[in-house]
């Protein structure tokens, strides 16, 4: 569940800080801000290249994979863990990165491939829509260990079934963060018809014939001719 994606990021120390300066890195050089924190040494202010960090989160892998940040001469491995982007250029705004430690377990949020779709029963073959509820899981590992995505296999799932999170297949040395019981055990796949075409078909189903009470003709016109002559005495007195 892991390729050999590599990352590399040429990364300069900040100088200058304040909203004015990010302002300027972002215009005149090109620049991105970002911090660089964590295993046990204080945060460090530096600026990324905006470009290579544009494309590098183009892939997937980037999200949930160790960085190599390149500081003078000094390499140090890394994890995204947030950035800011533009509400609508294709601008990077802020870039947060955790160190890591080969012997401290790190959380992360890993991506959710899912294997077979086309193969599964109950959408293949019994007119069912696979429904991914979950795209992602967080996990807690080792840096080594840790997956570049989790492969869920669907291909065996039926009309009315579901892969729940205690039945994904994890790598070695990986754990979900979630505590899993029997009642909280949140799907992460099912196949079902859709409402829809469900609600469609009680609409256009035929209708039971009801019951409608016979008219005994004579006796309503007998009934009537008795009232007409109780009121035509009612009259003479």
């Amino acid at each position: 569940m892991s390729t050999n994606h590599q990352f590399e990021l040429n990364a300069e120390i900040r100088e200058v800080f304040g909203s004015g300066a990010s302002r300027r890195l972002r215009r005149l050089e090109n620049r991105v801000p970002a911090i660089l924190y964590g295993a046990s040494e204080p945060p460090l202010p530096v600026s990324l290249e905006h470009n290579q960090i544009l494309r590098a989160l183009e892939n997937e892998a980037f999200y949930s994979h160790i960085l190599t940040i390149k500081l003078d001469g000094i390499e140090q491995k890394a994890v995204l863990k947030d950035l800011q982007r533009h509400a609508y250029k294709p601008r990077i705004l802020h870039v947060d990165l955790m160190r890591v430690s080969a012997k401290d377990k790190i959380t992360m949020s890993v991506p959710l491939h899912f294997k077979g779709e086309a193969d599964a029963p109950g959408a293949k073959d019994e007119g069912g829509v696979l429904t991914k509820l979950l795209t992602s899981v967080e996990v807690r590992c080792l840096p080594a260990a840790l997956p570049e995505y989790i492969e869920v296999d669907v291909s065996h799932l039926g009309l009315d079934e579901s892969i729940l999170l205690s039945q994904i297949n994890l790598p070695k040395g990986v754990e979900l963060t979630a505590a899993i019981s029997h009642e909280d055990d949140r799907p992460v796949v099912n196949i079902h018809i859709p409402r829809a075409v469900v609600e469609e078909e009680d609409l256009t189903a035929a209708p039971e014939s009801a019951e409608v009470p016979a008219i005994n003709v004579k006796d309503d016109v007998e009934h009537a001719a008795g009232e007409d002559k109780e009121k035509a005495e009612k009259d003479k007195k």
